[in-house]
């Protein structure tokens, strides 16, 4: 046998001495491999499933109509934080609640309520009333990679956890929350979600949460997204303290507005675009600083705004009471205008 023949089998993990018939001796260590890898998949989700499984639960929830039966009015899941019964969900799954139930999957249940909503990155906090309880460890979102592993854990009955694996799609999306808010820095997957997962984890391959389940593209290859963990220790902390995120808003409505090339290079604007105040809340920030409909805002604090969107970025990590400068367009002319922004 030639050593490069000697040399291809060893690499293919068959012994030189051995005959080889079609192939069949590459083949059914190909087999071997295939079924280490499977194993090893295997062994890394159950070891996933039974650490962070516990800390999964059913949050039952009853509103203001006619069932008086928890979970037909509205049911998701969610992950304890903390021993002592803070759960972390989605702010739809708790809105409107009148009274929350949380279910273990060890088949205990306790009442709970609500410790704060953020709509505007449909995060919430739940306490139950217990202590001792298992909690999750939050990992670090900033720290992913497209292309790894993520298991979508939920309880949507609050017996036992339902559990979906794939691997993480894309980092960074934007998604429109129900508030009209943009979410960012989204986590995108190819996990396939189940109905009532909306609130659990996302979790890596050491069972660590790198995510809340938030939503589901239907009829799109079962994409779906998660508030990536980093966002919600913010969100937790502000909603723990203060009941509510705290943000600052200028009170006005606005619009995109196009410019043409010429009005751009004779204003030495950088984008195409600016915000067009449509309507301004009367007594509001931007009203007492002599904003008016029609003007065009072009850069907050220096900073260039082609969208609507582009102001909310600003003004999340802007603090209420500083003051804050507008650059505007106005009849013409280029404007400055100072506003203390009002809290949210």
């Amino acid at each position: 046998m030639a050593k490069e023949t000697e040399g291809l089998l060893r690499l293919l993990g068959a012994e030189s001495g051995q005959p080889v018939e079609n192939g069949q001796s590459v083949r059914a260590a190909g087999r071997e491999s295939d079924e280490e890898l499977l194993d090893a998949y295997s062994r890394a989700v159950v070891s996933v499933v039974e650490k962070v499984g516990p800390t999964v639960v059913s949050i039952g929830v009853k509103k203001r109509t006619r069932s008086p039966r928890f979970g037909q009015e509205g049911a998701g899941s969610g992950v304890i934080i903390a021993p002592d019964g803070f759960v972390l969900t989605n702010s739809h799954v708790v809105e409107g609640a009148e009274e929350v139930e949380v279910s273990l999957t060890d088949g205990r249940i306790f009442s709970a309520h609500v410790v704060g909503s953020d709509s505007a990155t449909d995060l919430a906090v739940v306490r139950a009333e217990a202590g001792g309880l298992p909690a999750a460890e939050l990992g670090d979102s900033n720290s992913l990679h497209v292309g790894q592993l993520a298991i979508a854990i939920g309880n949507p009955l609050g017996f036992q956890s339902t559990v979906s694996t794939g691997v993480i799609s894309a980092l960074g999306r934007s998604l429109r929350s129900q508030s009209g808010r943009l979410i960012e820095s989204v986590i995108q997957t190819d996990v396939p979600l189940n109905p009532g997962n909306s609130g659990g984890p996302l979790v890596d391959s050491r069972g660590r949460v790198i995510g809340i389940n938030t939503a589901m593209i239907f009829m799109a290859q079962g994409i779906s997204f998660a508030v990536p963990v980093n966002t919600a220790k913010w969100v937790v902390g502000e909603l723990v303290t203060r009941g509510k995120v705290k943000r600052a808003y200028l009170g006005i409505a606005g619009q995109v507005r196009p410019f043409s090339r010429r009005f751009q290079r004779q204003f030495g604007l950088e984008t195409a675009t600016a915000v067009e105040v449509v309507s301004i809340e009367e007594q509001g920030p931007t009203s007492r600083a002599g904003l008016r409909e029609g003007d065009l805002i072009v850069s907050v604090n220096g900073k260039n705004v082609a969208s609507v969107d582009d102001i909310h970025r600003l003004l999340t990590s802007w603090t209420t009471g500083s003051l804050l400068g507008l650059t505007i367009l106005r009849n013409g002319e280029q404007l400055q205008v100072q506003v203390i922004p009002d809290e949210m």
